[in-house]
This record gives structure tokens, sequence and C-alpha cells, in this order.
């Protein structure tokens, strides 16, 4: 059978070198006195090697006893330079290091919060966690003291090889050979292990962003007896972590063992020539033990580089997918070029709006109205008919294909989306509570609010009657996405929260369909305190909740098919009647005389009759 695997994408590393420059840059002072303590820490560490050779040449064989202090005074120095060296390397790089992966979080995080809603429809919440915590990580092996000691490491061995040139340059030529082959394999090592970090990851990614899903909907795994399946997809998912972290692991082990196989090859060298000189009298005894210490210092930095050539390949690869999100245009970047919006009337129309999610499937279909500032527009029909796309619309949170949306005459394309959307204010079927304060949540749109402003909007909505039943009252912590709270509650928290917005444009997206009646009741109390004066947007499947409406528009497939006040739509007898008669079950056994209220009252605590007193 075929292999129908997708080929990977190739790893585009330009990105990843444009980003590590930028970071390198940004702490480019703290990078070069990091440098300055690591050139003096490895200089420091010269002195004990070379000294042996004074030690076993000068003191003990030919009896310079005069040596020795100085000898032992030097070594001591060098060793407390290295001891201070490393203790303020350790700082000033630990803590830069640090400081670079809080400043890159906190740099991804508001790129992709600035990121249009179509990039997080298609994109997992794990991934964008896992690109803005995890990817950061990989910073410390640049800022650190990972990139300094690479650096240091060269020159260390740099200088080690020129000593061992001075002693032996017939076995030192011999032993650079054998490092040229190192080096070598640790290229080929390295272009392997490239691949792996960078698909490591995009499954932490994944399993993180399913993980996400199946603990933020436990309820619905639960009621469905569906641990078991999620235990085995996160299961699948954790295996091929593991399986691309042992290929990884069998690598990098690879890699020390190559290492430790080209030091041993070179100790066997040292055996066989070194001791030869030392018979032949080429070398003095004292040569040959610096020759080994030195050896050591020239191998032990190429180990290190391998090593630390590991860490920052892992961090390249992280640098590269955080680049791919950083090159992405922001809505702050389209703003750049548009209008200010100034003062916002409410004004809204739409031109013969097409609009399309898939290429060649368009949802809205040359959609032409206007909802002039100050009225209610009620949006009803089937699902699927093009109702939320519209509020997208309005919304911005997606773009026409063709046609446009007017705000108070002005393409809403050409204005800027921040300051736009600070005029609009939206309560939903099912509004987000962060899991904080019920005061810190109503004030959400207005971070500054005080407290007595808090509790006004609240009364408005109906809500201080059960905050204040509460034990901490507006300090009681609602919990993750308000799960403390009954539905009603969290409705009637997201109503003042979007008083208090004061917006100037309303968007209400069946904010009372999973309602009982007596909540309802409540609600529609507060939602007709935050439609006065404002521009409103109502989706409702209970058109008991619309009749006041300035205007109710029908759309099926897309299109406006009715359009008109609640009383003219019923007078029209067409599918928003048929809508209205199946909800209620109203018999049509006689003529509609459009100039009489014609609205049936069933007896019924839900008859439309009640609900238009009720607003």
């Amino acid at each position: 059978m075929a292999d129908t695997t997708p080929p990977k994408p190739k790893v585009d590393y330009r990105n990843a070198w444009a980003e590590a420059r930028e970071v390198v840059w940004d702490y480019r002072w703290r990078l070069a006195l990091g440098l300055v303590l690591m050139l003096a820490s490895r200089l420091a560490g010269l002195v004990l090697p070379a000294s042996s050779k004074f030690l076993i040449d000068d003191v003990i064989g030919k009896q310079r006893t005069e040596l020795l202090p100085l000898i032992a005074l030097a070594v001591g120095v060098a060793t407390l330079v290295q001891a201070a060296t490393g203790f303020a390397l350790s700082q000033v790089l630990g803590v830069a290091a640090q400081r670079a992966i809080t400043d890159m979080r906190k740099r991804v995080q508001a790129h992709v919060a600035r990121l249009p809603v179509s990039y997080f429809d298609s994109t997992k919440t794990g991934v964008l966690i896992s690109r803005i915590m995890s990817d950061a990580e990989g910073i410390r092996n640049l800022v650190g003291t990972g990139l300094v000691q690479l650096v240091g490491g060269f020159v260390t061995a740099l200088i080690a090889v020129g000593v061992l040139f001075w002693l032996n340059w017939m076995l030192t030529a011999v032993t650079l050979t054998a490092l040229i082959l190192f080096g070598g394999g640790m290229a080929v090592f390295f272009k392997r292990l490239r691949p792996l970090f960078r698909e490591r990851g995009k499954i932490n990614a994944e399993v993180t962003g399913r993980l996400a899903e199946t603990l933020g909907g436990i309820r619905i795994v639960k009621a469905y007896s569906a641990e078991r399946r999620e235990r085995y997809v996160f299961a699948a998912g954790a295996h091929r972590l593991f399986r691309n972290v042992a290929q990884s692991m069998t690598a990098i082990s690879g890699t020390g063992a190559f290492a430790t196989a080209i030091v041993g090859g070179i100790g066997v060298l040292m055996i066989m020539v070194g001791g030869g000189d030392v018979l032949a009298g080429r070398m003095t005894v004292g040569d040959l033990i610096m020759y080994v210490f030195f050896t050591g210092l020239m191998a032990a930095p190429m180990v290190q580089i391998a090593s630390i050539g590991t860490q920052i390949t892992e961090a390249f690869a992280g640098l590269d997918r955080i680049r791919e999100i950083r090159l992405l245009a922001t809505e702050d970047q389209e703003d750049a070029s548009r209008e200010p919006v100034g003062e916002i009337r409410g004004d809204v129309a739409f031109e013969d709006v097409w609009f399309e999610y898939n290429p060649g499937v368009p949802v809205l279909k040359g959609v032409r109205f206007a909802a002039p500032a100050g009225t209610t527009t009620a949006l009803v029909g089937a699902s699927g008919g093009g109702k939320s796309t519209l509020i997208s619309l309005v919304m911005a949170f997606n773009r026409p294909k063709s046609g446009r949306v007017l705000i108070d005459g002005r393409d809403l394309a050409a204005i800027r989306l921040y300051e736009f959307r600070r005029a609009i204010g939206v309560v939903l079927q099912e509004n987000f509570l962060f899991d904080g304060t019920v005061a810190e949540n109503i004030s959400f749109a207005r971070p500054h609010a005080t407290r007595a402003q808090v509790e006004a909007v609240a009364r408005i909505a109906h809500a201080d009657e059960f905050i204040r039943g509460f034990e901490q009252g507006y300090d009681s912590v609602v919990g993750e996405r308000g799960i403390k709270l009954s539905g009603g509650q969290r409705q009637r928290i997201a109503i003042a929260r979007a008083i208090l917005a004061d917006p100037r444009i309303l968007i209400l997206d069946e904010a009372t369909s999973s309602l009982d009646s007596e909540s309802e009741a409540q609600i529609q109390d507060g939602l007709r305190a935050l439609r006065r004066g404002r521009t409103t947007f109502v989706i409702a499947h209970r058109l008991s909740t619309i009749v006041t409406a300035d205007q109710i528009l029908v759309l099926e497939g897309g299109e406006i098919v009715e359009r008109g006040t609640h009383r003219e739509l019923l007078a029209l007898g067409g599918r928003y009647r048929q809508l209205y008669d199946r909800q209620y079950n109203v018999e049509m056994d006689r003529f509609i005389n459009p100039g009489e209220d014609f609205t049936p009252e069933p007896e019924t605590p839900a008859s439309p009759a009640r609900a238009a007193q009720s607003l």
C-alpha cells in the first residue's frame, strides 16, 4: 500500500535566525558583560593546569623550592577569580535569561491577542498556549549562559590548541585531525536533531490543546461516559511525544558516546606518542602532564559545545515557530492605515454584502438593509441561515467578500477596529466569565470603574439581589467560566457588564433562549434598560422577545426573505408567520386585518402579548 502521509513542511531557519538576532541585540550589553566574565573565568582556569609543568620540572625536578609559594598563590588567586566570575555570570546572564523569556512571552501574547478572529477559528487554544509559554523557554540558551559558554568554549579550545602546538606540534596535529572528524559528526547529529525538536513542539501543542478541551468539557465527557475514549486519545498523543523524546535522547546519547570515543582515542595517542617522546628526551615529564591537562581543556569545551549546540538547536526550533506567528499581520498593523473613528452615532447599513467561509459556498448573499441609530433590529430564521455570520460582520470579526458594511456612512473596512470595538457591547447565550470576583467580571469592559458604578449597573440588570445574597457579595469568586453561578445569574452579570461599557452598538445573541420564564422576565427588564438609546441587533429563537423590535429580518439560506415589524410580518402571512405559529401553536382560523391588533394572547405565561408588556 502506498504511503499517503503528507510530507512534512521544510523548516525555514531564516525565521529562527532573525528572531535570535533580535533577542541577542536586545540583551547585547548583558551578553557582552557575561562574555568578559566568562573569558576571565576561563583564563583563570588555565592557571592550575599550566602550573603542573613548573611544579614537576622546576620545584620537584630542580628543587627550586622558592617557586612553591608563588605557584600556590597563583593557583589560589585564580581559583578565587573563577569562583567570583562564576557567581557573577550566573547572576548577570541567569536573570537576563528569565527577563528575556518573560519579555518574549509578553510580546507573543500581545501579538496573538491582536490577530484577527479568523485565526483563532482555525487554531487550537493549546497550540497558542504552547507557543506563548513553552517555545519561549528556549531563549535561556541564547541570552543565558548557553551562547556565552559556546563562545567561551571556542576561546578556551583555541588557547589550549596554541599551548599544545608549543608543547608537541606533531601530536597536536594528529589530535586536531580527530577533533575535525568530531566536528563533522556533530554537524550530522545537529541536522537530524532539528526536525525532531520542531516536531516535538508541534506534538506538545496538540496534546496540550486536546487536554485543555477535555478538561474544559469535562461535564460533557462524563455525561456521555467518554472518559475511556479521552484517555486513549491522550495516551496516543503522549506516546507520540514519548517516541519523539526517545529519538531525541538517542541522538543526544549518540553525540555523547561519539565525543567519549574521540576523547578516548586522543588519550591513546597521548600515551603512545607522548610517552615515547618523554623516553626519547623530546618532552619532560612536566611537559607531558601539562599536555594531558591542556588536552582536557581542549576536549572538554568541544564536548560542551556539542551539548550547547543541541540546546541552541532546540531553542531555534521554538524561535522559528514564534517567528511564524509574529510575522502574521495583526489588526493593529492593519489599523495603522485606517481612519480614526471619532464619535459613533450607531447608524449601521449593509450594502449588497456577500460572505463565504469556504470558497464557492456563500453564507450571505447580497444582504442589504439599514439600522438607524437607536433602533432595534431582530434577526430570525432557521439555524444556518446566516444570522451569526451577519453579526460577526457587524463586529468586524470577519470581512465581506464583496459589498460594504457601513458605520455612520463610513466603510467599516476603512476605520480603526480597536476604536470601533470600544463602542460595542455583547450579551451572548453562553457568556464567558473569568475566574475572578463578581465585581471584576462586571467591570471587565471598564477596569477602573468604581464600586458604586458596578453596583449601580448590577441593580439595573437585576443582579444586585442575588449578588448580595452571596457570603462575600461582589467579592465572591465565580469560578472558571462562571461555573459557580446559574445560567440566569451569568446572564445578568453579562448584562451589567454591557451596561457599564455604555456601548453605542449592542449585540444580543440569543441572550435568553436557555432560561426559564422567571429568569427571562427579570433579564428582559435589564435588556430593556440596556437597549434604550442604542443601536441593537438581536438574534432570537423566542419570538416573544422581539415583538417590539423596530425591524425584523428573516434570513433563509443567507438571504433576507422578509423584513418588517412584528405586526407587518404576521399580516404578511409568510415565513415569519410560519415560525410564529409553529412556536406558539396558533390556529390561523381568521383573516388578519393589518389595522387591528392581531397578536394572539393564549393563556400561557410565555405568551407574546405578556412578553411585549414586559418589554
